[in-house]
C-alpha cells in the first residue's frame, strides 16, 4: 500500500491533493496540524512519503520536517509552499524535504513530483547479494541503501543516497547539474535547476570534514560536481 501523509491545514486543498491522490493508486492519510501528523507518523510507520504544508495552526511543517530525520526516517518528504515564499523553498530542502511544490498546482505536477519521490523510496536493488561501493573512507551498501564514513553510519535521505550512489559509481568525473537532475529526479521533474545545488550542500554537510572546504564533492565551476580525484 502506497501510503502518503498529506499535512494541510485548508480542508479545500487537502481535499484536492487527496482525491488526486487517491486517482493515482496512493492511499491518503490525513493530517490538519503538525502534532496530529506527528501522531499518525507513529501510528503508520510504512507511510513512504509526506507532504508537508509550511504554514499550520501549531507547528510548522520545517518542524515536523526536522522531526522526521531526526527520528532517523527515511520516508520522502515534500513541501508545500506558497509562491512567494522562496525562502521557504531553501529552508524546507536545508531541513531534509527531498522536493517541494509551489501553490497553486495542477494535480499532473502534483503527482508527477510524488511519483518521482516514490520510485527513489522504493528503488531497491534486486540482486541477492550484497553491492557495496567503497573510496577512502566511506562505504555503501547498495542493498541495505546505507552510507558509512570511518564505520560510522551517516543518515541519509532516499535523495541524498541517490546522489552518493551516482557519485561513488561515477569517481573522478565531472556531472552536470542537469547530469545528475535527470539521474535522481527524473527526466520528467519540471522543477528548478537549484534543488540539485541545494542537496549539494546539505550532503556536503554530514559527509565532509569541512563542509565550508569539500575534498570529497568538488565543485566544477559552471558545470557541476565531482567526486574524488
Amino acid at each position: 500500500m502506497k501510503k502518503v501523509l498529506v499535512l494541510e491545514d485548508e480542508p479545500g486543498i487537502r481535499s484536492f491533493v487527496v482525491i488526486n491522490l487517491k486517482r493515482s493508486g496512493y492511499y491518503p492519510i490525513e493530517a490538519e496540524s503538525g502534532e496530529e501528523a506527528m501522531d499518525l507518523i507513529a501510528k503508520h510507520p510504512d507511510i513512504a512519503i509526506a507532504l508537508l504544508d509550511v504554514m499550520l495552526p501549531d507547528i510548522d511543517g520545517f518542524e515536523v520536517c526536522r522531526r522526521i530525520r531526526a527520528s532517523g526516517s527515511r520516508m520522502g518528504v515534500i513541501m508545500l509552499t506558497a509562491m512567494s515564499q522562496e525562502m521557504d523553498k531553501l529552508t524546507g530542502l536545508m531541513t531534509g524535504a527531498d522536493d517541494y511544490i509551489t501553490k497553486p498546482f495542477s494535480p499532473a505536477e502534483l503527482i508527477a513530483r510524488v511519483d518521482a519521490v516514490f520510485r527513489r523510496v522504493e528503488n531497491k536493488t534486486e540482486t541477492e547479494e550484497e553491492t557495496e561501493l567503497c573510496y577512502g573512507p566511506f562505504t555503501m551498501n547498495v542493498r541495505n541503501r546505507t552510507l558509512e564514513k570511518n564505520g560510522q553510519r551517516k543518515r541519509l535521505t532516499q535523495t541524498e543516497f541517490a546522489i552518493m550512489n551516482l557519485f561513488m559509481e561515477n569517481v573522478g568525473k565531472a556531472l552536470s547539474r542537469d547530469d545528475i537532475l535527470v539521474s535522481v529526479w527524473g527526466a520528467e521533474y519540471t522543477g528548478e535547476l537549484k534543488i540539485v545545488d541545494v542537496n549539494i550542500r546539505r550532503l556536503r554537510m554530514k559527509i565532509e570534514d569541512d563542509p565550508t572546504y569539500p575534498t570529497y564533492i568538488t565543485t566544477v565551476w559552471g558545470y557541476g560536481y565531482k567526486w574524488g580525484s
